[in-house]
Parts: C-alpha cells; sequence; structure tokens
C-alpha cells in the first residue's frame, strides 16, 4: 500500500475571481476516491484559501500587508476546506483538516508529532487536506505556494510520490506562452539538466508560488527517494495518469543514496540561525571522511544562535560555498570563544561541553 501526496496550488483551485474551480477538483477527487478505493493513500495539499477568502469579502485583488492576507485566509480556509470535504463525502471518502505551519515543521518534535497524526488518519481511511495556517504564521505566508510544504509532507511520510498539480504541461525548456519552441522536459534524472533553463516566478495574482518553487520541492522529493511529477491540474488525464503513476508531464526520478528521516528533516526543514566558516582541512574531513567537526576547524562565526540551533557550514575558500548544516553544541557566543582551539583547550575553556561543534550524527552535506 503506497501513499501518494498530491498538491494543488492557487491558479487551479481558484480562478482569477476567486471563485472555486469545480471543473478541476471534480476530477481531482474522482481521481482520488479511485486511488482511495484501489488501496492507496492519498493526501491531499492545498492552497487557494487566500483567494477563496477574496471572492467572499469581494477584494479586488490579492492584498500585500501580513494582517489583510491572513484575514482573507481566516475567512477563506473553512469554506475551501468545506468544497473539498463535500466533493469527497459525495464519492464516498472521508477527510481531515490539517491546519500547518512552519514551526510545526521546523521543531523536530512537532514534527513527528505531525507524522503520527497524518499517519494515523490514512491508517482509517481518511483523506487529509492540508494547507498552511496562514492566519497564525509569523513568517512571510507562503511555503513556495504550499510547493514545499508538499515536498516536506511526502518527505515526512516517506511517501511513493508527490504530485504537484499546476497550470501548465509540466517544466519546459523556456516559457511556453512566450516561446512557442519551448519543449517540455518530460525527465529529470540529475540537477545538471536544469542549468540554463528559463525557470520563472508566479504569474498568478492569486498564487505566491511559480514553476521555480515547485522544481526546488521537486527536488527535495527526488533528492528523498520519492519520484515527482510536475503535471497539468486542468486535463483529468494528466490528473489520472500523475496519480496512477504513469509518465505525464514532468517526472524527477529518485537520487541514488538514501538519508535517514532525520537528516532530511535538518536538511530540508530547520532553518539555520546562523553560519561557521571552516578552514580546508575541516572541509576536507566533512566532504571526504564524514568526521564531526571540532572548534579547532572554524575561522569564523556569523549570526546569533544557541546550542541546539541549525547552522550552515561554509568553507574558507571558494567564495565561502556552503558543505553543509549541523546542530551546534555550542551557542554562537561560545564558539567565538573557543574556535580555533584544539580538544584540550576546549576542554579548559568549557569542561563540561562536548568535543564536537556539530556531532556528525547531527550534520548533513549540501
Amino acid at each position: 500500500m503506497r501513499s501518494v501526496v498530491v498538491k494543488l496550488g492557487s491558479s487551479i483551485v481558484a480562478s482569477p475571481g476567486g471563485e472555486v474551480r469545480l471543473e478541476v477538483l471534480d476530477p481531482v477527487c474522482d481521481e482520488v476516491a479511485a486511488r482511495h478505493a484501489a488501496g492507496d493513500r492519498v493526501v491531499l495539499v492545498t492552497s487557494g484559501a487566500i483567494a477563496r477568502g477574496m471572492r467572499t469579502i469581494a477584494l479586488p485583488a490579492r492584498p500585500s500587508s501580513m494582517d489583510e492576507l491572513q484575514a482573507a485566509s481566516a475567512v477563506g480556509q473553512g469554506r475551501l476546506y468545506r468544497t473539498y470535504d463535500d466533493l469527497l463525502a459525495e464519492r464516498g471518502v472521508p477527510s481531515a483538516q490539517v491546519l500547518l505551519t512552519f514551526f510545526d515543521m521546523s521543531a523536530r518534535t512537532h514534527y513527528l508529532n505531525v507524522r503520527r497524526t497524518l499517519q494515523k488518519l490514512l491508517e482509517w481511511n481518511v483523506v487529509p487536506v492540508i494547507n498552511e495556517n496562514d492566519t497564525t504564521t509569523t513568517d512571510e505566508i507562503s511555503f513556495g505556494d504550499n510547493d514545499f510544504l508538499a515536498a516536506q509532507v511526502a518527505i515526512l511520510l516517506g511517501a511513493g510520490r508527490l504530485v504537484l498539480l499546476t497550470d501548465i504541461g509540466g517544466l519546459y525548456t523556456a516559457d511556453p506562452s512566450l516561446e512557442p519552441s519551448a519543449e517540455l522536459v518530460a525527465d529529470v534524472r540529475s540537477i545538471e539538466q536544469l542549468e540554463g533553463l528559463d525557470i520563472g516566478l508566479s504569474a498568478s495574482p492569486l498564487g505566491s508560488g511559480g514553476m521555480r518553487s515547485k522544481v526546488v520541492a521537486a527536488e527535495m522529493a527526488a533528492a528523498a527517494g520519492i519520484p515527482a511529477t510536475i503535471a497539468d491540474g486542468t486535463d483529468s488525464a494528466a490528473i489520472r495518469a500523475a496519480l496512477g503513476g504513469e509518465p505525464v508531464g514532468t517526472t524527477f526520478h529518485p537520487q541514488p543514496g538514501r538519508v535517514s528521516s532525520f537528516k532530511l528533516w535538518l536538511r530540508y526543514a530547520k532553518p539555520s540561525r546562523g553560519s561557521l566558516t571552516v578552514d580546508e582541512g575541516a572541509e576536507r574531513a566533512l566532504r571526504e571522511r564524514g568526521t564531526s567537526l571540532l572548534p579547532v576547524g572554524i575561522v569564523g562565526v556569523a549570526g546569533e544562535f544557541s546550542a541546539g540551533d541549525a547552522v550552515e557550514v561554509r568553507a574558507a575558500q571558494g567564495n565561502s560555498r556552503p558543505i553543509g548544516k549541523g546542530i551546534v553544541n555550542y551557542s554562537a557566543v561560545e564558539l567565538r570563544e573557543i574556535r580555533g582551539l584544539k580538544s584540550e583547550a576546549v576542554r579548559e575553556r568549557m569542561p563540561r561541553g562536548a568535543a564536537e561543534a556539530v556531532h556528525r550524527d547531527y550534520f548533513v552535506l549540501e
């Protein structure tokens, strides 16, 4: 039994006027019901609450201020979920509303609680309908039109497939609306294939994502060993093929090499609070031998962070290029005091502290 995470962006959930596009949601729910009957477990990640709220209170354009965005979302979220719940109930499929924030994904205990809740809902054959809780978020309202949120949900569940439904047939070599000779990129097997492609931002007045955020979300899933598809959510045949795992649109194939769920969470969900710059010897040890980062190899500390926070680790050579991300055993203040010191000197300064600035078990390469 496999799980499929399906994400629907604002451009296909709502019309430019903020009306729910039933001509899209009906075939999506048809296919969700078909997959549900076949024994697959389906998770929906939807945008559109702000657009739905705009329609209800007759706003002429997408708000720009945070309080207006949050208020519009509060108006629209219940109405949006009710649409999904009604459409799925008509097909005999129970659903549950799940609202998440960036903090829910970045705090490890919350992340694990989210996973347990979603797993239980799927065990009960309930379809979770997930959206970002825009009303309470304190960061910018967007996981990238929920593309990043969908990728993170797929990763935390270990999904069999991520499907990103949008208003275009997939990833093209250029914007097909501007360049008639643009060709569909049917398969992406390595990041190098994307070099030179014009991957633009959102053109929709209702959304906040665009092809770039979908490509990054698909890359995240592929790096976690999960195939990802970008497909046309306005085409019922494409919807059926994408959810069924058939070739359609653009498929990002899983990358070789497995990474633990903890390190996937660290890489993609936990935000960096600062950075450490390391010398050439430490860089080589991290990249080639997979060792821990010791204070002696640190040449610079940027930002203000506490022990237990995540930080970027960057190379002193080569324009401070990123090496990876890790969870530090010391605060920024402490690391400024002990950077460059050998282990014996560190023990004298911090007798109760760890030998490592970042332990290898809590470090992931870029």
